[in-house]
């Protein structure tokens, strides 16, 4: 049986195919259980978020760096749909994440051994689509619904 790994995970920024060294995407979801006399007695839907971390050589930094040139700045760079698509021959996982607003935090990270530069770009999810794993919405139709 084949198990999925990193090396199986493809990765697009919008149009552009990116190859990472690491990646990352992290929920918060800030639903809570209530309480009556200090015993549960239920749940209240709270807010979420999602944001992540792309770590990326210079070969693929430049990609993004294209992309900024293009857009006049890095922080003008328009949001960006995240997808991460693995597959083997026994999984599948495909994990979208809706207009991404992109941020560099470590515009270098260099060692004095033989180890490639580095890059992270990190991103907040700012979509109301959210992310969806497989097709499957994180949030509620109902929770998105009458949004403008």
């Amino acid at each position: 049986m084949s198990k999925l790994s990193g090396r199986d995970v493809d990765a697009m920024i919008g149009s552009y195919r990116v190859n990472f060294d690491e990646a990352s995407i992290s929920i918060e979801d800030g639903t809570g259980a209530t309480k009556t006399r200090g015993i549960p007695d239920g749940f209240l839907p709270g807010d979420v978020a999602a944001s992540g971390e792309i770590k990326l050589n210079t070969g693929q930094f430049n990609i993004i760096l294209q992309a900024a040139k293009e857009a006049g700045s890095f922080r003008g760079l328009p949001t960006f749909d995240l997808v991460f698509n693995a597959e083997s021959s026994d999984e599948k996982l495909n994990i979208e994440a809706f207009d991404c607003k992109l941020s560099v935090t470590d515009l270098l990270n260099a060692t004095q051994g033989n180890e490639r530069l580095m890059h992270t770009i990190t991103f907040e999810v700012t979509g109301r689509e959210f992310v969806k794993v497989n097709g499957v919405s994180y949030l509620r139709p109902e929770e998105i619904e009458r949004l403008n």
